[in-house]
């Protein structure tokens, strides 16, 4: 049975682990979240998106 979520809810429960165990202050995470709405705007957001793709679909073939 393969599991899939999205990146975007995976991304978001690394960020609110980091908030409340390992220090991360809310206002560096929007900060961070602000990177990505601007970055998903600009030129090199189909590089981003080809990249990420790459390396799921690397993980995705591993077998256990």
């Amino acid at each position: 049975m393969a599991l899939s979520i999205s990146a975007v809810v995976l991304l978001a429960i690394i960020v609110v682990l980091l908030v409340k165990k390992s220090g991360l202050k809310a206002g560096h995470a929007v900060v961070c979240m602000l990177l990505g709405f601007y970055l998903s705007s600009s030129s090199i957001a189909p590089t981003i998106e080809q990249v990420t793709s790459n390396v799921a679909g690397m993980l995705g073939d591993i077998s256990f």
